[in-house]
């Protein structure tokens, strides 16, 4: 046999046999982890899931300093939503470190990018992170978000309403109503002209629900921000399955919405040009009950800036999951 034919045979051999006893010692060594994970004896978690808490952020937050500037919530709001959400992490950072870098990147409105240099991440695992927790919260919504069910919690919300009002006509109304723009990058194709609004960028509708204290008591995300409001409200659980509202209570509603007496009441003010002083002061102690809501959508803007200014990095059909996050802090 040739010389150089027989000594490429034996480097094959020689090769193949040493990556037979490589995948030997590699299958020993997998038997022998699983075997010590079970018996806990080492750390589930790998190298490069382990954060580095000395970058500044999270140093202040572990060094107890306010967390309010970097997440927009306090310690005892972070508490109990780290309570609320699944705590079982069997891969990845931990339950607080996610939630933190989801907050961060809602508070902040920084892009992926960003994010992933202030935590010292892939820039893949922050979009991972934000998405595995908007779908934490979104499966919990209904805990933090919901309708006042007793007729103690009716008692309340109607005389909270009557005192912003500063008149006891008001003591049968139970929640203010109205609509905000959430931006988003434009849908490719002939669709994406629909959800240009009269500003003219791309945007969807968040209709919401508030009690007198600016909690939200019900939303509904989703449609185009070039539908008028009364046809979202139509297509809105809230509407068409009539779930809210004994005999005799309203909701507060500004001129965009029909004034309604069935299936859902629902009180605007008199049209302009006002004719009469009643109708006039009527107008005003409305006008003082209904702004709630529009404070609780300028709270909620101010605190979580990714969702409202700018366009979100997200596919517009995942924004309505997105979106229930800041109505539950």
């Amino acid at each position: 046999m040739d010389p150089e034919v027989l000594l490429r045979f034996l480097c094959t051999f020689l090769i193949i046999d040493e990556l037979k006893k490589l995948c030997r010692h590699r299958h020993r060594r997998h038997v022998l982890y699983s075997r010590l994970i079970r018996e806990n004896h080492i750390q589930t978690r790998p190298l490069y899931c382990r954060i580095n808490q000395s970058v500044p952020v999270l140093d202040r937050f572990f060094s107890q300093e306010d967390p309010r500037p970097d997440f927009r919530l306090s310690r005892e709001s972070l508490a109990v939503l780290l309570n609320l959400l699944n705590q079982d992490r069997r891969h990845g950072w931990g339950a607080t470190i996610e939630i933190l870098v989801f907050l961060f990147w809602l508070a902040s409105g920084a892009s992926y990018r960003v994010v992933s240099r202030v935590f010292g991440m892939p820039r893949s695992t922050v979009h991972y992170i934000v998405h595995r927790v908007t779908k934490e919260v979104l499966a919990i919504r209904y805990q933090v978000i919901h309708l006042p069910t007793t007729p103690e919690d009716l008692e309340v919300v109607s005389r909270g309403f009557a005192g912003l009002a500063h008149h006891r006509a008001f003591m049968k109304a139970v929640g203010a109503i109205d609509g905000c723009h959430i931006c988003i990058k434009c849908p490719s194709g002939p669709d994406g002209q629909c959800y240009r609004n009269r500003k003219l960028f791309p945007s969807i509708i968040l209709q919401a629900v508030c009690d007198h204290r600016g909690h939200f008591i019900d939303t509904y995300v989703g449609w185009p921000r070039s539908v008028h409001d009364s046809r979202v409200l139509r297509h809105s659980p809230l509407y068409s399955q009539s779930v809210y509202l004994p005999p005799g209570h309203f909701i507060l509603a500004d001129g965009g919405y029909p004034c309604l007496q069935r299936p859902l009441p629902l009180i605007t003010p008199y049209k302009r040009p006002v004719q009469g002083v009643g109708a006039q002061r009527f107008n005003s102690h409305h006008s003082r009950a209904r702004s709630i809501i529009e404070r609780a959508f300028g709270m909620m803007k101010n605190r979580f800036r990714a969702i409202f200014l700018q366009a979100l990095e997200v596919h517009h059909t995942y924004v309505p999951h997105l979106s229930y996050h800041p109505m539950s802090n």
